[in-house]
């Protein structure tokens, strides 16, 4: 016969256009704000979410003379090698490696305690050092900067887990005063 075509008289639900809004319960008080909220959300999680990279993949990308060791290597130049693609940061870790054949100084987000006996047992240093998004991305990608901005400080309860960064901080302030 026609005239409402199966949608009854009126309301929500005979408009056109009507897809039915998700988790509309019918006027009940919907289960997602009946449940209390519960937890909270942790702003150091990041730490937990470092890139690894092994020793033994670190010294394949050596041995192939993608990284050069007679120069500190950075989170910039695994990038550039292809050894990882850093997001938040990279952590060392001592997989497949027992010892190095020769020392390396490498700067990290974070490090093992095997990695770094490893490294320091080989004659090498291993930097622990704090980036923050912005930093990451002025070492990663320089170019895009037309100043590069002053490395930050890591937040109060990350100071335990960096504390080569202030010694770090104070050897800036006195290059850029001996600079003016």
């Amino acid at each position: 016969r026609g005239k409402t075509a199966g949608r009854g008289h009126k309301g929500f639900k005979a408009r056109g256009g009507n897809k039915g809004l998700l988790l509309f319960i019918g006027g009940q008080t919907p289960l997602h704000k009946a449940v209390p909220k519960r937890g909270f959300s942790n702003p150091h999680s990041f730490i937990g979410r470092f890139d690894p990279i092994n020793l033994k993949r670190l010294i394949y990308f050596i041995n192939s003379g993608r990284l050069d060791t007679s120069k500190t290597i950075t989170m910039k130049h695994l990038r550039d090698c292809g050894a990882v693609y850093p997001k938040v940061g990279v952590k060392l870790l001592g997989g497949g490696v027992s010892k190095l054949q020769y020392a390396i100084d490498i700067e990290v987000s974070d490090v093992s305690e095997e990695a770094r006996r490893i490294v320091e047992e080989a004659g090498g240093r291993v930097h622990v050092a704090y980036y923050n998004r912005l930093g990451l991305r002025a070492l990663l990608k320089p170019e895009r900067f037309k100043t590069i901005p002053r490395r930050a400080a890591p937040p109060p309860k990350l100071l335990w887990k960096y504390p080569e960064h202030y010694r770090d901080v104070e050897k800036q302030f006195e290059a850029r005063k001996g600079a003016n």
